[in-house]
């Protein structure tokens, strides 16, 4: 039997993540991470695949839910301290056009993800169609990387003999990796180097392989 404890903080930690607290986590491999620990038999699989997009659904319908709120004005302001302001105002009216489909498409694209409930927010979408492509969004988004760490995780355990120490510093790597790839993609691209939030914000979102990949392919 496993223990509950661990998946009830992986799952807070997403929801908190998902309502826009800026936690400097890469939430995308906190999701594979997840699923090797299923892998290791740490997780019940079902269990912490349907915890965690849930978590994600409602911290996001939190998210849009304060954005058409009283508390719009300082979420705004959070999202200009972490530079993300211009990015939410270029995807407003790609999903005022697009609606439910636009925010499904957004919320599994890197570096598009973060800002893709401000945006749909900011665009007044309604809430059903808001909803409908979150659901669908964070389904593809979470189960995809959940499923390449529960695939990756038997043959990792299997060369770490099972110790967490040797998991831990993979992470840490990958991480790190992530945030020098997403830093010169980002310059790549153009962006200013000088805007050091904006660029922590998007590596704590996507900063995985499989999300640099995707992210370079789909420029």
């Amino acid at each position: 039997m496993t223990d509950a404890a661990p998946l009830l903080a992986i799952a807070g930690l997403i929801l908190v993540k998902e309502i826009g607290v800026p936690v400097p986590v890469p939430g995308d491999l906190v999701v594979l991470g997840a699923g090797v620990a299923a892998a290791r038999g740490d997780l019940d699989p079902g269990l912490a695949l349907v915890a965690l997009i849930v978590a994600s659904i409602i911290g996001g319908a939190v998210q849009f839910g304060l954005l058409r709120s009283v508390a719009r004005p300082a979420m705004l302001r959070l999202l200009g301290r972490l530079g993300a302001r211009d990015r939410v105002e270029l995807q407003t009216e790609r999903l005022r056009r697009r609606g439910s489909g636009g925010v499904a498409l957004a919320r599994v694209t890197p570096g598009v993800r973060i800002v893709a409930i401000a945006a749909s927010a900011i665009a007044g979408l309604p809430a059903p169609a808001f909803l409908a492509g979150l659901i669908v969004g964070n389904g593809l988004f979470i189960a995809a990387h959940f499923g390449l760490g529960f695939v990756i995780g038997e043959p990792v355990v299997r060369i770490v003999g099972g110790a967490l120490g040797p998991l831990a510093l993979a992470g840490l790597g990958l991480a790190a990796i992530g945030l020098a790839g997403w830093v010169l993609l980002r310059r790549r691209r153009g962006e200013p180097p000088s805007d050091r939030a904006a660029q922590l914000a998007a590596w704590a979102d996507a900063c995985c392989p499989a999300c640099l990949t995707l992210a370079v392919a789909t420029r």
